[in-house]
């Protein structure tokens, strides 16, 4: 397996890392803005304000990234028959779709998880040099505590992630993937800025959100040996 998914890396030549970079640094910028440049406004008044904020801004844009890369590595293959000369290899198919949906499992989880810790250090910084912004005294307890969730957060998002592989399956259409990752983050995140209720936030939702997700993931690998893919 693990073989397999240093295949697949090579393959792909590691494009989406560079495209997890953009993404950081696009989050990254947009986070100072509202944080630091609307201080009238009090978007981010406390840490906790500040670090739920990149949470839900990195969740939302690695789910979607994650639909591309789905997009990339499985609908792709199926749409333009690839996955045809790939099945003749002589390893188990469903290894080699495993292998894939391993890598946008562990891709969504790490980056999302990466990324919370090293914005939110950067926003940190920034507030140091930038004092009276953000009110209240960052403790250890604090990073602590949100280091716990932003890890929790990562896995839940990473199950959750894999959901739109339905809908690209279906008719193995890449724009059904995409925009059904769109709407997922619509669900989950709305309401946030403005003091509203988000789904996203309990936990139970998450949890069966991401427990949805996985248990597609595996009906896709089940019975796939078994699949015309023609």
């Amino acid at each position: 397996m693990l073989k397999l998914i240093r295949l697949e890396l090579r393959k792909s030549k590691f494009d989406f890392l560079k495209g997890m970079l953009i993404a950081d640094l696009a989050i990254l910028g947009f986070m100072i803005l509202i944080a630091f440049t609307e201080m009238d406004d009090g978007e981010f008044s406390t840490y906790t304000d500040l670090f739920d904020g990149v949470f839900v801004f990195v969740k939302a844009t690695f789910i979607i990234f994650a639909s591309v890369l789905i997009s990339k590595l499985v609908i792709d293959e199926y749409k333009n028959n690839t996955i045809t000369v790939l099945f003749m290899y002589p390893v188990p198919r469903k290894m080699l779709l495993a292998a894939k949906l391993i890598i946008v499992f562990l891709f969504t989880f790490l980056s999302i998880f990466l990324s919370d810790a090293v914005i939110s250090g950067i926003l940190t910084g920034v507030d140091y040099f930038v004092p009276d912004v953000i009110q209240g005294t960052l403790t250890q307890e604090l990073i602590t505590t949100q280091l716990m969730k932003a890890g929790t957060d990562a896995l839940y998002a990473a199950g959750i992630a894999l959901i739109p592989l339905y809908f690209g399956m279906r008719r193995k259409s890449v724009p059904a993937t995409i925009v059904s990752a769109v709407l997922i983050v619509m669900l989950i995140s709305s309401g946030f800025g403005n003091g509203g209720f988000r789904m996203g936030n309990l936990i139970w939702i998450s949890l069966s959100l991401a427990l949805v997700g996985v248990g597609i993931a595996y009906l896709s690998i089940r019975n796939i040996e078994h699949q015309d893919v023609a």
